[in-house]
């Protein structure tokens, strides 16, 4: 097995890479391929292919077919195929979670997934989400395995670890800020995009309030790391490459969380989880969701994710309190309203 840490601009890797970007929700537009920033990983390895794979097979049989029409409103028409797993979710939802459920949760045992015929010193956990379609049990891997890697980071024996967290769209859920707040980092950083940096950035329409209710949270989070005493050890952190929108403007859609143990900072992270999830509420609720969980003792691999945790830094800069005071990044009331309607009737950002 092979894992290697892609550089800045993103690589589409046959037969590897295509199998995990099936899950993310981006468009695959030109300018996802030259100027946004994103992580990118190569997996070389029989049995991690085959388990996407396998997970890519089984949602296809669960999906719509997408076919163009000249004559249909949208140009494209949704077939239910005959092949599919029975019946379609429009035709009888209950039952259609049955068949997807029944589907897919053999699938999603955790599991560490190395080569048999050679040792190694890293292992990768695939980690999948997919919770609308797992009923009556959500046997989902990747909130419960990243909760409970930050439920041991809270305790003694993991005191002073360093941690690096990330995402595109800055609102863990609140499961994920109080568990990193109650770790005790020797020092830790959160990443995330400037509002100038926001996919959404300049957009129409509500989704153009988006970039202003994360500079919101991204406020409140501060306050919140304030109130735990943790302000010498936290920091937040805006990416910045330019203005989306602009001529060399860039968004930021990287997510991910490095773990570096107690006196390896030199060694660099021995934990890293990368793949599609932005770790929201949204991820953990309307969501489906396909990352790995990487787990180290290689110097060399340790090396190159700390590299990776560096650069992917080369643009954002420490934000504070004063920062949000400014002119620029005050939030106005009708988005403050709006994020209080989509709480109250239980939507997501």
């Amino acid at each position: 097995m092979r894992l290697s840490c892609q550089g800045k601009r993103s690589r589409f890797i046959d037969g590897v890479l295509r199998v995990c970007l099936c899950f993310d929700r981006a468009n695959l537009s030109n300018d996802y391929f030259t100027n946004r920033q994103d992580r990118y990983h190569l997996i070389s390895s029989a049995e991690i292919t085959s388990y996407f794979a396998n997970i890519h097979k089984a949602a296809c049989s669960i999906s719509y077919r997408v076919t163009p029409s000249s004559t249909a409103p949208g140009g494209f028409t949704l077939d239910w195929p005959s092949t599919n797993a029975q019946p379609a979710p429009l035709a009888d939802p209950d039952a259609y979670r049955a068949a997807a459920t029944a589907l897919l949760a053999p699938l999603l045992k955790p599991s560490a997934v190395a080569p048999s015929s050679s040792k190694t010193n890293t292992q990768i956990y695939p980690l999948i989400q997919l919770t609308p379609l797992l009923k009556p049990n959500d046997t989902s891997t990747e909130l419960t395995f990243i909760s409970k890697i930050l439920t041991h980071l809270a305790t003694p024996a993991f005191k002073n670890s360093s941690w690096t967290f990330t995402a595109g769209y800055f609102n863990m859920t609140p499961l994920f800020r109080n568990l990193l707040l109650s770790t005790s980092p020797a020092s830790a950083t959160v990443v995330a995009a400037s509002p100038w940096a926001n996919g959404f950035y300049g957009s129409k329409g509500v989704s153009g309030m988006l970039p202003a209710a994360y500079t919101y949270l991204g406020r409140s989070f501060l306050s919140a790391v304030e109130s735990a005493d943790l302000s010498s050890q936290v920091q937040l952190k805006e990416w910045r490459r330019g203005t989306v929108g602009q001529d060399g403007g860039w968004t930021y859609h990287a997510k991910g969380l490095w773990v570096t143990l107690p006196g390896e900072d030199k060694m660099g992270p021995s934990i890293c989880v990368v793949g599609s999830s932005n770790y929201t509420k949204r991820s953990y609720g309307l969501d489906l969701e396909a990352n790995v969980a990487v787990v180290t003792r290689d110097k060399g691999l340790m090396g190159r994710l700390k590299d990776e945790e560096r650069w992917l830094q080369e643009y954002a800069e420490v934000v504070d309190k004063g920062t949000f005071e400014k002119v620029e990044r005050r939030v106005g009331l009708h988005v403050r309203i709006a994020m209080w309607i989509v709480g109250v009737v239980g939507g997501a950002l």
